[in-house]
Parts: C-alpha cells; structure tokens; sequence
C-alpha cells in the first residue's frame, strides 16, 4: 500500500522553515515598532502606539482571527548595566474569534503585560546567575541593534488569546450514526419501542 504523500510527517527540515516563516511572520506584523539602540537615550524610551488599520488586517490575517478592532500598547525601554536592555509594558486589544462549536463570533478584550531583556552575550551572564532568574522577565538575544518592540507586542497578544473560543450556550452535540443504525436494526429494541408506544 503506497503512503498518500500529502499525510507524510514533515522533515526536520520542513518543521525547521515552517518555524521560521512563523517567526518572519510575526517580526513583520508590527516592524515599524522596533526600535534601534542608538535611538535610545540615556533616560530610557517610553512610547504609547496603537496599531494601523493595515497593521490591524495583517495580524488578523496571521493570528486567523475574524476581525481585531484595536490593539494599543505602552512600553518603555532603557539600558542595563552591563550592555543590556530592557523592555516592560501592558497591551489591550479588542479581537474577534470564531466559536470552536459553532463558528459564530465571539469578541473579547485582550490585557496582558510584558517584560523582556536583551543582552548581546547571554554565554557569560553576571555574577555567575541566570539574567532571567535575577530579573525575572524573559530573556533574548540582541540581533544587531535592533530591539523587536513589534514582536513583542504581537506576541503578547498571541499568547493572551483564547485557545479555544466559545460562544455561551454554544454545545457540542455529536451522535454516533453507526450505533444508531445497529439499535434501528436490533429487533429488541424495536420491540421496545412498540411498547412504549402502547
């Protein structure tokens, strides 16, 4: 029997560029929110920035959502000792999903808050520790100069929605056509019901 190719298991390969489209993906859902070092003075950034209709319609399209109204965030970013940087703020969004039972719509607010650190060598953190563990917020990378601002947000977001939406009253009602068709041909329980009926 020849396996049907396309529910072959994916290569590590194909899992490894599924990963990094997803990531590309994300980076560019809000990229005009990043942010370069170099832009950052010595007292820290603070920014309030709310999401363009187009950014609006982009996310929606990444994260499958049926609509999302708003998405605003306030973050401030500033330097650590040592040639980190870090980034703390709150997101508040207004989405639209689709019901897992029925499909209909189901709107929420999505309020979550962030806090990441970037370091450009996370091989030889200070002191010996963990940077995570001491700072307690997350901790990536710094690719060039860039502070991902966006991909933060976006992600914040992604992780705050529901994972599986549904609207109230929605219930999921399955029956099984096999076992009903072996009852209707039992002839004890056709009996049975001629009897309930008289």
């Amino acid at each position: 029997m020849t396996e049907d190719p396309a529910r072959a298991p994916l290569t590590a390969k194909e899992l490894a560029r599924q990963a990094e489209a997803k990531k590309l993906a994300n980076e560019q859902a809000l990229a005009s929110w990043n942010l370069s070092t170099l832009d950052i003075p010595a007292k820290g950034f603070e920014c309030s920035r709310k999401a363009s209709p187009e950014e609006l319609a982009r996310i929606a399209q990444v994260l499958g959502l049926v609509s999302i109204s708003s998405l605003g965030a306030d973050y401030r970013i500033h330097g650590l000792a040592g040639g980190g940087w870090r980034l703390t703020g709150s997101i508040s969004a207004a989405v639209v999903q689709s019901c897992v039972v029925s499909l209909e719509p189901v709107p929420s607010q999505v309020k979550d808050v962030f806090a990441v650190e970037f370091w450009r060598d996370l091989d030889e953190p200070e002191g010996g520790e963990d940077k995570a563990v001491l700072g307690g917020a997350d901790v990536e990378p710094l690719e060039g100069d860039t502070i991902p601002a966006g991909r933060i947000v976006f992600e914040t977001l992604s992780g705050g929605l529901d994972p599986f939406p549904r609207k109230e009253g929605a219930a999921f009602e399955w029956q099984d056509e096999a076992a009903e068709k072996s009852e209707n041909a039992n002839p004890f329980s056709i009996l049975a019901r001629l009897k309930d009926k008289s």
